[in-house]
């Protein structure tokens, strides 16, 4: 059986190491008039508000009473697009073939003037993913390409343009982050595939297999922190291929709403119509990312995607810190975004689940 030794008296086990990070936090909050007016009451004890943890490690510090809680009904921050911070600015790159033939053959002919653009309006984070990791991001959106006439079988990310870093070296990052923090959960989903064969396929499988080895969660019943905790997990990956009902450790495509706006105000108006309809049962990701058409960007020819997102995250972060995590009909699950390192977004999310709290208390 597979570490079968760790599971003795689990919840013993991990609530003594809990209460003694909580009692150093709690000492923390005690000493800091900032932290006790933002307290929360659960049960008659004043605890820290959740979005009040160390970020690197929310899930580590999370109480006793979330353990069991599957993870889908969860709140959990993701990061849209997770790795556009290292798209390549080299003009010998080319823009990705899924963007519009009117831009590729403007590109070809104008880079100088329509490259900028490209760049300005692709970018969707600044940091890289072991920062969004410190950040709290528990779920990334990854989106695989092979590049056009490229004669090796390096695989990259993509949006507008290609990545400069390789799917392997932001694992291999991945993995390393996760030996530091070992009772921390990503969600990695691979999705958007651009350029790749079944081959391609295959290699990527390998790669992701031999990365992260014994930390890979297989489909299982009993999805929730404690039970990962127990069999050693730390990674769950959703798969947008056919090839997943082959392989029990790739988890199906998660669903991730997207509302297609350019404004915050008809993104929320989408959502809310989603919501009547129900949540899926699993995983799923609400996308709080605007989406820019060609209308704007030529009548904003000096701003970019950040300025856009910016400017609307007051409007949506207060959309987030009305919704509720759970199994209603109405929750959310992942909730993911831009730029997601430049606002109060990620403790926004993590907080959330101070509801799931007061339902069971």
């Amino acid at each position: 059986m597979r570490r079968a030794h760790r599971l003795r008296h689990p919840g013993l086990c991990r609530c003594k190491s809990w209460f003694g990070d909580w009692r150093k936090l709690q000492q923390q909050f005690d000493q800091t008039p900032e932290l006790r007016m933002s307290s929360v009451v659960v049960s008659g004890v004043r605890e820290l508000r959740l979005g009040e943890l160390p970020m690197d490690s929310w899930m580590t510090h999370l109480p006793c009473a979330l353990w069991d809680i599957p993870l889908y009904h969860l709140a959990i921050p993701g990061s849209h697009n997770a790795i556009t911070y290292c798209l390549d600015m080299n003009d010998r790159s080319p823009v990705d073939l899924t963007q519009p033939d009117m831009l590729q053959k403007l590109d070809k002919y104008m880079k100088p003037l329509i490259r900028p653009f490209v760049y300005k309006w692709a970018k969707t984070q600044d940091y890289s993913i072991k920062q969004q990791l410190d950040c709290g991001v528990r779920y990334c959106d990854l989106r695989i390409a092979h590049r056009p006439n490229d004669s090796s079988t390096d695989l990259y990310f993509y949006h507008g343009v290609y990545t400069t870093l390789t799917v392997e070296t932001v694992l291999i990052e991945i993995r390393e982050w996760l030996d530091a923090h070992p009772r921390e959960v990503v969600i990695l989903s691979f999705s958007h595939f651009l350029g790749l064969s079944q081959e391609l396929h295959m290699r990527l499988l390998r790669t992701i297999r031999n990365i992260f080895t014994s930390k890979l969660c297989p489909k299982m019943e009993v999805l929730s922190l404690r039970n990962l905790w127990a069999l050693g997990y730390q990674v769950i990956v959703s798969y947008e291929h056919n090839i997943v009902s082959y392989h029990s450790d790739l988890w199906p495509h998660i669903p991730y709403w997207w509302a297609n706006k350019c404004k915050a105000e008809a993104l929320i108006e989408e959502f809310e119509h989603r919501k009547q309809r129900g949540r899926p049962g699993g995983f799923f990701v609400t996308g709080i990312n605007l989406t820019e058409d060609l209308k704007y960007i030529c009548t904003h020819p000096t701003e970019s995607l950040k300025d856009l997102v910016m400017s609307t995250y007051p409007t949506l972060l207060s959309w987030v810190k009305e919704q509720t995590p759970g199994s209603k009909v109405d929750s959310l699950n992942i909730i993911a975004g831009d730029f997601i390192t430049e606002s109060q977004f990620v403790p926004a999310v993590v907080t959330l689940n101070e509801k799931l709290l007061k339902w069971s208390s």
